[in-house]
């Protein structure tokens, strides 16, 4: 696998900047610049990438397509386009942003996150963008939700078979699938069951790690690596299996530090 870092280090160029991610053992990036930046920075971000062997694992969006003040949707929605032309361009194994929400919170729990009319406007939207950008060296992809659909192998399954368009992949994230103590303790049978489902669709994965309070009601909540009850050692050798290179991502740690601690965590697995 291609392990990398959702932070960046610090850096004065974008030489360094692969330097930095080569040096640290990684392989993987997620790329700093969005579509906004200068075409000359983008082409040396890519080039500085590629001479450090470094994929592109994503382009990220993160913001709501579906916030209910019509301005800013269609704001949202025009960012998610310019930032697939930018995965496109750069040819990155994805962009990624997730579905929304129906509400002010941008990856709020809302009923209406789970009704038909939701769905139909997110196959929808994907559909339009998909046919206005026709991505052929990346694909966009939605990250899997605790709050928001997908939220299981399945319902992004469902999106897949709705979309029906060739550009749309997966990206995944199985720690924000663990909706259940039961899920959670058996996360082991959810990684099988969505490589198995998914498997050949996923471009790239996201790595953090889980715990469960014993409290009332359910609180599952996100930890270091290692620090948790999720089987990494089998997340990863299950998405070997489908791809060698897949790009297996470190998110959510306070600092640099803990990235270099997950790092060699990581690596001793």
């Amino acid at each position: 696998m291609r392990l990398g870092i959702s932070a960046q280090f610090p850096h004065s160029s974008a030489e360094e900047w692969g330097r930095k991610h080569r040096e640290a053992g990684l392989g993987a990036v997620v790329f700093p610049l969005d579509y906004t930046s200068d075409v000359k920075d983008i082409d040396a971000y890519a080039l500085a990438a590629k001479e450090n062997d470094l994929v592109i694992a994503e382009v990220g969006v993160w913001n709501n397509m579906l916030d209910p003040d019509p301005a800013k949707r269609k704001e949202n929605r025009s960012r998610c386009v310019r930032q697939l032309e930018l995965a496109e361009y750069i040819g990155a194994k994805c962009c990624v942003n997730i579905t929304g929400a129906v509400g002010d919170m941008w990856d709020g729990s809302y009923k209406g996150n789970y009704t038909k009319e939701t769905f139909d406007e997110i196959v929808f939207y994907l559909q339009d963008m998909l046919d206005k950008v026709k991505p052929v060296r990346t694909h966009y992809t939605l990250e899997t939700m605790p709050h928001a659909l997908p939220d299981s192998p399945d319902s992004y399954l469902e999106f897949i078979q709705a979309v029906n368009r060739p550009g749309l992949g997966v990206h995944m994230d199985i720690v924000n699938m663990l909706t259940s103590p039961r899920v959670y303790y058996d996360n082991r049978k959810l990684i099988q069951n969505t490589f198995d489902l998914l498997g050949e669709r996923i471009l790239s994965c996201h790595v953090k790690d889980a715990i469960l309070d014993h409290s009332l009601t359910v609180c599952i909540r996100e930890t270091e690596v290692g620090k948790g009850e999720v089987d990494l050692k089998y997340y990863f050798e299950q998405a070997e299996k489908y791809d060698p290179e897949m790009p297996m991502i470190i998110e959510h740690l306070p600092d640099l530090n803990k990235y270099l601690d997950a790092i060699r965590y990581v690596k001793s697995l």
